[in-house]
């Protein structure tokens, strides 16, 4: 035991062996989450983007930790002020904390919920790039970046999760991020989005995924990754809740997955590749709030349910003229909003709180709670980021010129290119002797 925790009230938690390692576990679990999220949406998008796509996620790495170590913990996790937002002097820059102060009420570090929260904070900003693939400036996404996280999700952090926040203290139920990440980002998306217009050639050009392997790379690693993410929002492995949550976010996700495949194949007559992928991503979204309130059973359900509404919501783009690249709006606002509303219908009372939803006798009491949640997440952080896109727009330009995007923002934001063929075989002679054939350049075409 560490010499400072011996001064400690005999009835005070003690710091936690198993639990800090745990944890410390999760949050690289969680970490591990961008750079999946960047092989995810780097596949999905044309070749000529590949490392945009990569690097508007790999950014938050960098921009979101030196906030978060700034100012952002303390924002978030401080010293509640009106419900709204919080404040601790000994937050900023860390420097107030003591090596063995546990988090309150827990058996962990400070340190160590610091840091788990942190990757939280790099992901949800992530999240938002892939709606505006192809076509936005790596300067202004940074700045958006820096000003979204301290304007939005600070706040709506503290509003969730934070003593004193003012969803918290309603009683929401957002186990691992329903709400604060994927409706949060979700509806960034959309505002922004409505700021910048669409892509080139949106609804006119193929657009399809330059590689699909990268894909479901990307994807197997979220959902790896997606366990730390869950089963470590409880901050321990003392009383199941965590076991519980880890089981149901495995369930989900298969379930979500096989019901976004049924739905592909009825409506389109084909098992893709994209589809499994994207289903997985829809289930894990929707469990992450539910998964501590309902059994086994009913993440299935959850599942199910989200892995054909998200696979109905991701066409609603071509319908309405908006256009999300890679479909955040279909499957993380669609899929936040039903994992957290699926709560009040769900929670058994016997996991991570006594509330019951309707189906278990509870009422409506919860699910009017849950859609309190939802909405007012929705509708701030919509808000906010389209206000936040229109003022860099207005000021600095948020897109790239349009010959800029047909010519590929990689080349022009990043002076490189995801493949070079330059070394593959076939010298001068050969293509001067040789016609290209019809469907290589065909193929080019597309992938440009």
């Amino acid at each position: 035991m560490a010499p400072a925790i011996t001064t400690l009230a005999a009835d005070a938690p003690e710091l936690s062996a198993a639990n800090t390692g745990f944890m410390l576990i999760c949050s690289a679990l969680v970490m591990l989450m961008t750079p999946a999220l960047a092989f995810f949406y780097g596949g999905m998008v044309r070749v000529k983007s590949t490392l945009n796509m990569l690097m508007m996620s790999f950014i938050s790495l960098g921009i979101v930790t030196i906030l978060w170590v700034l100012f952002g913990f303390s924002l978030a996790f401080g010293t509640d002020i009106g419900s709204i937002i919080g404040w601790s002097s000994d937050y900023v820059g860390l420097s107030g904390i003591g090596v063995t102060e546990l988090w309150d009420g827990y058996t962990i570090p400070v340190y160590v919920f610091a840091v788990f929260q942190l990757m939280f904070a790099i992901l949800t900003p992530a999240l938002i790039s892939g709606a505006l693939a192809d076509r936005v400036k790596f300067t202004a996404w940074a700045l958006f970046i820096t000003l979204w996280v301290t304007v939005v999700y600070f706040p709506v952090a503290h509003w969730v999760w934070g003593a004193g926040g003012w969803l918290f203290e309603m009683g929401v139920i957002d186990f691992a991020g329903g709400t604060a990440v994927h409706i949060n980002a979700g509806a960034a998306a959309l505002g922004v989005i409505l700021v910048i217009g669409k892509r080139v050639g949106f609804k006119k050009d193929p657009m399809r995924p330059h590689s699909l392997p990268l894909v479901m790379l990307g994807a197997g690693l979220l959902w790896f990754g997606w366990f730390g993410f869950n089963a470590g929002s409880w901050l321990g492995n003392d009383d199941g809740v965590g076991a519980v949550m880890f089981v149901n976010t495995q369930v989900a996700t298969a379930a979500a997955m096989l019901a976004w495949l049924a739905y592909e194949k009825i409506r389109h007559g084909a098992f893709t590749t994209l589809g499994a992928a994207s289903g997985a991503v829809a289930g894990l979204v929707a469990i992450t709030p539910s998964g501590g309130a309902v059994s086994p059973l009913g993440a299935i359900a959850i599942g199910v349910i989200a892995g054909l509404l998200c696979a109905m919501a991701v066409g609603l783009k071509y319908k309405f003229g908006y256009d999300d690249s890679l479909d955040v709006i279909g499957v993380h606002l669609v899929g936040g909003v039903l994992g957290s509303l699926l709560v009040g219908l769900f929670a058994t009372g016997g996991v991570q709180s006594d509330v019951k939803g309707l189906f278990y006798g509870g009422g409506l009491e919860q699910l009017g709670k849950q859609a309190i949640g939802v909405f007012a997440v929705l509708a701030y952080s919509l808000i906010a980021s389209a206000i936040l896109a229109l003022i860099i727009d207005k000021t600095m330009g948020m897109r790239v010129s349009e010959d800029d995007e047909v010519s590929g923002i990689d080349q022009v934001e990043h002076a490189e290119t995801a493949y070079d063929f330059s070394g593959a075989g076939g010298g001068a002679s050969s293509r001067s002797t040789a016609a290209p054939a019809p469907a290589v350049t065909e193929n080019k075409k597309v992938d440009a």
